[in-house]
């Protein structure tokens, strides 16, 4: 199974191309085909685990900048190194996700498409709501939850030591960061992107782009 996440600026015209910051940030995530450039100001990268899917996802709303499509859907073998030599249904079913993310207006820029159409929309709702969470925090609570490690015990008193500042402090930050709840709700959002692939895939002359 692949997952494979369309992912375009949406305002270069203002900021300048800043596809080369956002492969950097997803660069350490495990990969089938590498995030790449796909053309002008787009990425794109094929993921083999609905988690990683979600972190990618998830890194890219962080900046706010960009539009995110997840496409749950094989890719024909052999699949090559570059996207734009690749078939599949998952590079259709990303194409249609990010220009609906295009489109979503001041809601978070977020679509996911599938074989399973109303999973899709399941997923897409808590990514989103997830994306949510993410996209409003501040560069101070970042600057606390970019040293914390998911699941680990006793971390905020080395958090508060590495930035000089009080235990309780942090702790303040990861509360309102809702940085627990978050990891509490990956896996529900990686578990319904596993479902949306369905039983099947769906029959090809459906996924005209």
């Amino acid at each position: 199974m692949h997952y494979v996440l369309t992912i375009n600026q949406r305002d270069s015209r203002e900021v300048g191309d800043l596809v080369g910051d956002l492969l950097k940030d997803l660069r350490p995530l495990p990969t089938v085909v590498p995030f790449q450039r796909s053309v002008g100001d787009e990425v794109q990268g094929v993921v083999d685990s609905a988690s990683t899917a979600v972190d990618a996802a998830l890194r890219a709303i962080r900046h706010r900048r960009w539009h995110v499509g997840i496409g749950v859907g094989g890719l024909t073998p052999p699949v090559p190194e570059r996207l734009v030599e690749a078939e599949g249904y998952g590079l259709v079913y990303a194409r249609r996700a990010v220009n609906r993310a295009r489109k979503t207006g001041e809601r978070i820029p977020l679509a996911v498409e599938g074989p399973d159409g109303e999973i899709a929309a399941e997923a897409e709702a808590v990514l989103r709501l997830l994306g949510q969470i993410v996209y409003t925090r501040t560069e101070a609570e970042w600057t606390v939850l970019d040293l914390m490690t998911p699941g680990a015990r006793g971390q905020q008193k080395y958090v508060a030591q590495e930035l000089g500042i009080t235990t309780q402090a942090v702790s303040r930050a990861v509360v309102r960061s809702h940085w627990l709840e978050e990891w509490a709700t990956r896996p529900a959002a990686a578990r319904l992107l596993d479902l949306t692939y369905g039983p099947a895939s769906l029959p090809e002359a459906s996924l005209a782009y």
